[in-house]
């Protein structure tokens, strides 16, 4: 009888949290791994996405691996096509496109705990198992599709910004977009000029400050490349700004109100300056505080309104015709070419992205669902032993991804250290354990923007469907960096 197969790991999903846990995992001895990724590359999000405008939404330097930097950067907010490359380059760089295995759909995944290990269910029926599991499914893998009526009736084309179509010619076309958050403020901007007409229907509006991008000289890019300390010095810099951001103006609200009403300003004045009609200033700005909503940076979102053919529509969407958008008070618009800038679902499909039974058949989504969203210093849930979420509440460290992903790193060292020293077959987090870090995230929570802003109109996926903001950790990155290597050990028990 054949001996069944176990892998070392299943990591779910070929991103950057999904190689980072790779490039760890090898560090620390395992071999025998496997990343499963649904689509027909590397990269996650930057191989999905390729909309026009389509560029990183803080400082190149902060985002990418602190131990593989990338001196080649063209802008100091580099577009899609330079992240994507730098995803490339890191799977060659730590030899990861021997563990991928593409166009791979994960159903599921079962914990044995008769032969102690992990089932995972692949679509068309395959089986793989793994000793260990870790989803790293990003926190924006699942697009939202809007419920809107009559929206199937639409004649015209259809374009999601995460399966955007390069060949489709916009040149001409009278258009819509819905949605105004962070991707329509990189998009609408690029297609505006190619359009005849270009209506951007706007639920709900956004924080939008001045963007400081500039093109990175060769001599800089040079200078990076030979001296690697003045790019770890621009990366402390960038990374020191964006941490007084988060800290002051959206995690300490309670001490830093100024810091938060300061950034406010600096919003509105930067939209004074490119509009000069109050009335549309008045449509543009947001009814909420700074923070309660992801803001972002651009130089060109609020002039793409003063254009003669961009039309804002703030009246909400009745229904989609065959033809067109008809808006609450009556008024239609007729379009051949509908753009969804929608964002994605985090709450509803995302968490986790897919069906995970734990021990004693514990469904992670459900019981998430059923009592609050929760993971022990953002990675480990009880009743789910051998299991890693790198994509989960509270877990999101500061405003750059890397910066959630290289403490998580740090905390599988400490564990599956510990896992070695012990020659243990199995760990999981202690309910005690975790009840303790989550009281402590939401008392945290207490002082934020989140909890004492006025945040109700805000419509953010910080906000679950219990009305609570878990996916921040409430926490500066040096006290995440700090807990990932200091966490007690006794957090886990070991067998």
């Amino acid at each position: 009888m054949a001996t069944t197969k176990v892998h070392d790991a299943a990591i779910i999903g070929a991103g950057f949290g999904g190689m980072g846990a790779a490039i760890q995992l090898g560090r620390l001895g395992f071999t025998d791994l496997v990343i499963l990724e649904r689509e027909d590359d590397l990269g996650g999000t930057w191989h999905v996405n390729r909309y026009p405008g389509l560029a990183v939404d803080i400082p190149s330097s902060t985002y990418s691996y602190s131990f593989e930097p990338n001196p080649n950067w063209s802008r100091m907010y580099a577009p899609g096509a330079e992240l994507k490359a730098y995803a490339s380059h890191v799977a060659d760089t730590y030899d990861l496109r021997r563990h991928m295995r593409f166009n791979c759909v994960v159903e599921g995944a079962v914990w044995d705990a008769d032969h102690q290990h992990w089932t995972v269910n692949v679509a068309g029926g395959e089986r793989l198992h793994a000793r260990y599991l870790l989803t790293a499914t990003g926190f924006l893998s699942q697009p939202k599709m809007p419920d809107i009526p009559g929206i199937e009736t639409f004649e015209g084309k259809v374009i999601h910004t995460t399966k955007w179509d390069d060949s489709y010619d916009l040149a001409g076309k009278k258009a819509a977009v819905i949605g105004t958050g962070a991707t329509a403020v990189q998009l609408i901007p690029e297609i505006a000029p190619a359009l005849a007409e270009l209506t951007v229907y706007q639920r709900t509006a956004i924080w939008v400050t001045p963007k400081s991008d500039a093109r990175i000289p060769p001599r800089i890019r040079s200078m990076y490349a030979r001296v690697p300390f003045t790019q770890r010095v621009a990366r402390a810099l960038g990374s020191g700004v964006l941490e007084v951001l988060m800290v002051t103006a959206v995690l300490k609200y309670r001490r830093f109100k100024m810091f938060n009403k300061l950034a406010e300003r600096v919003a509105k004045r930067h939209m004074k300056r490119q509009i000069s009609d109050p009335v549309l200033r008045a449509k543009l700005t947001p009814d909420y505080d700074f923070g309660c909503k992801r803001p972002t940076f651009s130089n060109d979102y609020f002039t793409a309104f003063t254009r003669d053919n961009v039309h804002l529509e703030t009246s909400p969407i009745e229904r989609i015709d065959a033809d067109g958008i008809v808006t609450t008070d009556g008024n239609k618009t007729e379009i051949d070419t509908l753009v969804l800038a929608t964002g994605f679902n985090l709450w509803d499909v995302n968490f986790p992205a897919i069906e995970i039974i734990g021990r004693e058949g514990r469904n992670l989504g459900k019981w998430w669902r059923d009592n609050r969203f929760q993971a022990y210093e953002g990675v480990a849930v009880p009743h789910f032993p051998n299991f890693l979420t790198l994509a989960s509440p509270y877990s999101y460290s500061g405003l750059s991804y890397f910066t959630t992903i290289e403490s998580q790193m740090k905390h599988m060292e400490r564990l599956f250290g510990e896992v070695g020293r012990r020659k243990a077959t199995t760990f999981e987090v202690t309910p005690e354990a975790n009840a303790d870090f989550l009281d402590r995230m939401t008392h945290n929570l207490e002082d934020s923007v989140f909890a004492l802003g006025s945040c109700s109109t805000a419509r953010s996926y910080y906000f679950n469907q219990h009305g609570e903001a878990a996916i921040l950790r409430p926490t500066s990155t040096i006290n995440a960096f700090r807990e990932a290597g200091r966490f007690p050990l006794d957090a886990y028990t070991y067998a």
